[in-house]
């Protein structure tokens, strides 16, 4: 099978929040992150749909790693897992 991604991915183990004002707020953590998006591991919430654009806070232990928040495209879904595509600002 042919892989068609663009960057390569990195295993990462980043706290994310995503915020939309439909749902409010989803936390989780990343299993692998890229120049083009990230795989995202959430807690329990509701998942947001396919297509839906969120913003993005990457943290750590104290503070965030980016101040202003990213946008990201929900991308695919499954039971727990999210596949986001950072997108142009």
């Amino acid at each position: 099978m042919h892989d068609r991604r663009k960057f390569e991915r990195l295993s990462s183990n980043i706290r994310v929040e995503l915020r939309h004002p439909s749902f409010g707020f989803i936390f989780g953590s990343t299993t692998d992150i890229s120049d083009g998006g990230a795989r995202v591991f959430v807690e329990s919430a509701p998942m947001p749909p396919i297509g839906t654009e969120v913003e993005v806070r990457f943290t750590k232990a104290v503070g965030s790693i980016n101040n202003e928040p990213v946008a990201m495209r929900v991308m695919h879904a499954t039971k727990n897992t999210l596949g986001l595509m950072f997108l142009p600002r």
